[in-house]
């Protein structure tokens, strides 16, 4: 009778203690399965926090690039890509919790939303840009071409003066002197000694031309006997920085005719040799000749 009483308090004891072994392996599989899960969760987490920052990073470079294109929208540009660094740093020190993480994705999702708005409005600028600057090249290149047809145009122009203004000047032509004695009753007789010379005569013609200034027309005639002196008025006029001494000067009315001129010296004691007779147009030499008296 004892024997059968041990025997029910010992089964008693194995299956209250096998009672206690399955309530602790329940428990441990139930911690167990709780640790996995929650490793599993922080690990997600953790790779959507680091693909969230992965986004917010090609943005900023999006944005970066954009800004180097150094359009008329770069301040704007800017102002947007540094609220997705701000967005990052704040990423960054987050505990990266579902809650907060949904935050960081919803505003990512809006920044990329104004990225791509804005993205568009850059290639539209570029696109006008670049339509600009052909146009601009366009215009450079008619503007070139104008500049230098007119730089043609100039130098025919000049060259056109110039050949008016050579074509425009009076020529002199058959400069002739011849030396006279004059007789009491006044008469000229041609002479080639000095010392029967009382008179020089210096003449010449002005050519026809149409296109010259018709109008009075002043020469200045210059005569050098041997000993290289100045004879008659010995007056002097100057043009410019030159000074020029001349004999005499004639005034004749040019009509764009030929006009024959002739001028007297009068003098004595003329000495022998060889004589330089020139003529000036202010002070231009247009004509010059030489005659000898014996």
């Amino acid at each position: 009778m004892e024997n059968q009483n041990n025997n029910s308090k010992l089964k008693g004891i194995i299956a209250l203690l096998a009672v206690l072994l399955i309530g602790s392996l329940i428990y441990i599989f139930k911690l167990t399965s709780d640790a996995k899960t929650l490793e599993t969760t922080v690990t997600t987490t953790k790779s959507e926090k680091e693909a969230v920052l992965k986004d917010l990073a090609a943005l900023k470079a999006t944005y970066d690039a954009a800004i180097e294109e150094n359009t008329s929208m770069s301040d704007e540009l800017i102002a947007e890509r540094d609220k997705v660094v701000k967005l990052m740093d704040e990423l960054k020190k987050s505990k990266g919790d579902n809650a907060s993480l949904r935050k960081y994705k919803d505003q990512y999702k809006n920044m990329e939303a104004k990225m791509k708005n804005l993205m568009q409005e850059v290639e539209v600028l570029k696109q006008q840009n670049q339509t600009l600057t052909t146009n601009l090249d366009s215009t450079k290149v008619v503007l070139e071409d104008s500049k230098k047809y007119n730089q043609v145009l100039v130098g025919q122009n000049e060259e056109l003066a110039k050949t008016v203004e050579k074509g425009s000047k009076l020529t002199i032509t058959n400069l002739k002197t011849a030396a006279y004695k004059q007789r009491s009753s006044g008469k000229q007789i041609e002479t080639d000694k000095a010392s029967r010379t009382d008179v020089l005569q210096v003449s010449f013609t002005i050519a026809e031309n149409k296109i010259a200034k018709s109008g009075d027309k002043t020469y200045y005639v210059q005569v050098i006997d041997a000993k290289n002196n100045v004879l008659g008025d010995k007056a002097t006029a100057t043009f410019g920085e030159n000074t020029l001494t001349y004999s005499f000067t004639t005034t004749v009315q040019y009509e764009n005719k030929t006009v024959d001129v002739k001028e007297q010296l009068k003098g004595k004691d003329f000495a022998k040799g060889t004589y330089f007779v020139n003529v000036f147009d202010k002070g231009e030499l247009v004509s010059k000749s030489s005659f000898s008296l014996r």
